[in-house]
Formats: C-alpha cells, structure tokens, sequence
C-alpha cells in the first residue's frame, strides 16, 4: 500500500504536525478564557470562608421563611417601574428589595415599593430594560420574607 505521501515521513513533518496541534489547543483555550472571563467575573460572595461561617443559620432562616407560605409574582409595567403581588402576606406588610443584574455588568438598582389600592406593590423607579434579577424583602407582624425572582 502506498502512503499519502510521496517522499518519507520526516521530522519536518512531525514537527509541522505537532505545531499545528498545539497551535489550534491554544488558540480555543486563549478563545474561550477570553469569553468567560468577560461574561461573567465570578464573584458570588467576597468571602467564602466567611460566608460559610454562616450557612447553617441561611438554612434555619430559609426554613422559617418558607413555613410563611408567602410567595410573589414580579412584573415589568410598560414604564418600566416592576409590580409585585405578593400572595399570603398579612395586610399592610412593607416590601422593598433591589434588581441585580445577573452579569454584574451594571450596579444593582434599590427599590422601593408602594402598596396600591389592588394590594399589588409598585416601585418607584424603572428599572433598566434587560434581564435582571430581584432581590425582595417583605416584613409584616414582625416577620420577614425573602425571595429572589427572574425579571426578563
């Protein structure tokens, strides 16, 4: 059987060859670092140590929050400003919170909401177009209640 090639297979081949290989695995790691280091920058929290200090407690609060049986519905109103309606809640609770974007690529937006007359709540600024995640905190009758939910 008769090779590929015509001539013999040379250590200028093997070298070309191996140049090549090792030149197409560096180029899509360059690639790909560069796309994951500008999408997302890795920061979930600024300690980990330290947050895991306090793990145990989030549980037993999560637990506490979730035997509430309160739960929210997030909207985007044509202004931009972000309605939520909060199902289970007392009358009269408070609820504020703040939009993260999910990339950390602009500052997060505090919110501030007012209770309307339906016993939605409405913030009081619009929050920039984009997806973005909310962070909301509602207290009544001494209790506190947290969830985060999408807004698209």
């Amino acid at each position: 059987m008769k090779a590929f090639t015509t001539g013999p297979f040379t250590g200028r081949h093997i070298t070309a060859i191996m140049v090549a290989f090792f030149g197409v695995v560096i180029a899509v790691n360059l690639v790909m670092a560069r796309y994951a280091t500008s999408t997302f920058g890795g920061v979930v929290v600024e300690n980990s140590y330290v947050a895991s200090q306090h793990y145990n407690k989030w549980l037993k609060e999560a637990a506490k929050e979730k035997a509430l049986g309160w739960s929210a519905k997030a909207a985007r109103l044509a202004d931009g400003r972000i309605s939520v309606t909060l199902s289970g809640a007392p009358q009269g609770a408070s609820l504020t919170g703040d939009a993260w974007h999910p990339l950390g690529r602009m500052p997060d937006q505090p919110l501030n909401f007012t209770a309307q007359a339906d016993g939605s709540y409405v913030s009081s600024k619009p929050v920039p177009a984009g997806r973005w995640r909310l962070r909301l905190e509602a207290r009544a009758e001494g209790k506190k209640w947290r969830t985060e939910e999408d807004l698209l």
